[in-house]
């Protein structure tokens, strides 16, 4: 066929295995990309007791009062408000609505400290004056050397909030920081999936954070209704 432009366009074969010599074709190319997401997916899975006690944690902190404070820079700013409206506006109608906010949203306070004191200031500014003792912090970073994530993990440690840390690879410098109370890495260093596994394992915490909050005397007496 040709374009308006009058440029020759070749068509798509229409059967895969007419991808061309040499070629998988698009359903060897399928295969393989889900066969690269087994894996995490897996090392998640097994890392079910890791994620429960992190729940428990994130549980008994909104119990006592307390909100969730999420950041990310890049793609990951969107899963923060992602992440955010889950809990202040649950989709499964019925749940419990928990306070929860995103530092990412506001562009003039993230613009004008980035101006003023640098990108890695970006989360920590707003932590000092935000967070409180009884808060979660949750930082998201694909990129475990992200230093605004880093720097939001550790005001968030200094100001006694509970930390935890959603990471591409083995961690990198948050893990080597320590300033995560729970640090749940992603088995990969394939952006798109730890992307995808940071989406699972922020809706399985959603997930088990209510049900810890319907078994009764699991977060203490007088549970937050």
């Amino acid at each position: 066929m040709t374009t308006g432009r009058g440029a020759a366009v070749t068509e798509p074969p229409e059967n895969p295995s007419q991808a061309g010599p040499g070629s998988a074709g698009p359903g060897g190319a399928a295969s393989a990309a889900f066969e690269r997401r087994i894996g995490p997916g897996s090392e998640l899975a097994d890392r079910a007791e890791q994620i429960t006690k992190t729940a428990h944690a994130m549980a008994v902190r909104f119990h006592r009062g307390g909100k969730l404070v999420v950041f990310g820079t890049g793609g990951a700013s969107t899963d923060a408000q992602h992440v955010a409206v889950e809990f202040v506006h649950p989709v499964i109608v019925g749940k419990r609505a928990l306070p929860a906010i995103s530092l990412t949203c506001d562009v003039a306070t993230v613009t004008g400290i980035a101006a003023r004191e640098g990108l890695a200031s970006i989360y920590s500014h707003q932590i000092r004056y935000l967070g409180e003792a009884a808060d979660i912090a949750l930082g998201i970073a694909p990129d475990p050397a992200c230093p605004s994530v880093l720097g939001g993990l550790r005001a968030a440690r200094e100001a006694r909030m509970l930390t935890v840390a959603l990471v591409g690879g083995t961690g990198g410098a948050i893990a080597a920081d320590g300033c995560a109370d729970h640090l749940l890495a992603v088995g990969s260093t394939d952006p798109r999936i730890v992307k995808e596994i940071h989406v699972t394992t922020y809706h399985v915490l959603w997930e088990l954070v209510h049900v810890f909050f319907e078994q009764p005397g699991v977060l203490g007496p007088g549970v937050v209704t």
